[in-house]
């Protein structure tokens, strides 16, 4: 799929992964319509980016998913690419995990990638199709103490998604994982948890990427339609 003039929402689009993303779909003349809880950031990000929408958005609350549909459809029309990167990380050894954290990072990272599908699907099959990009992790694809949390919550969205490309086939609609190694982002600092020490580790730990390398292989899926990405 052609990036330019297609209207992508991008949640998560404040700081890191996200922000990366929205710059860089801008410049290939996307229409991206940016949402995050920070309207201040959000709004100076609008004034910056032509063609872009801000709407403030916790993707925790099903009524600001609605009212985010809502003023898409209402600017643009349409709906041609979702792509789900909020989350949050957690750190923590499986006998201490707080089942209470553990709910919250599983709402954020699995329930609201769901309840966002849930209500895009519609408007791109009846627009004849779409695409949605969920940001997965390389979190998922390997074991590392003391992530068993985080990383379930990938696992969860791999298989999930993978379904989804299945069912959704019929209608047009592309479902596809991009999967970024550790990247420069705020992820440790917004995290639960301390960071544990990986520097007994036997295996290499995955190298730390830009966001903006990650932004260019989102980019690279989105062109491609293919299931999944891993960057590197």
């Amino acid at each position: 799929m052609e990036p330019k003039g297609k209207v992508i929402i991008i949640t998560g689009a404040s700081q890191g992964i996200g922000l990366a993303t929205a710059k860089h779909l801008s410049k290939l003349g996307a229409k991206v319509v940016l949402t995050a809880r920070s309207e201040d950031v959000l709004k100076k990000l609008e004034k910056e980016l032509p063609d872009s929408l801000a709407i403030v958005t916790d993707v925790q609350k099903p009524e600001d998913i609605k009212n985010l549909i809502r003023e898409t459809m209402e600017e643009y029309g349409r709906i041609d690419i979702l792509i789900n990167n909020a989350g949050q990380g957690m750190y923590g050894p499986i006998e201490y995990i707080d089942i209470e954290q553990f709910k919250h990072i599983m709402d954020l990272n699995v329930y609201s990638i769901v309840r966002m599908m849930q209500k895009v699907i519609p408007y791109m099959r009846k627009q004849g199709g779409g695409m949605i990009v969920n940001v997965s992790s390389g979190v998922s694809k390997m074991y590392l103490p003391g992530l068993s949390a985080y990383s379930s919550t990938k696992y969860a969205l791999n298989a999930i998604s993978m379904i989804a490309r299945q069912e959704l086939e019929k209608d047009n609609i592309i479902v596809s994982l991009v999967h970024p190694n550790m990247t420069a982002t705020n992820f440790a600092q917004n995290a639960i948890g301390n960071r544990p020490d990986w520097s007994n580790r036997d295996k290499p730990m995955p190298r730390v990427d830009s966001p903006e390398l990650v932004a260019e292989f989102i980019e690279k899926i989105i062109r491609s339609e293919e299931a999944e990405v891993r960057v590197q």
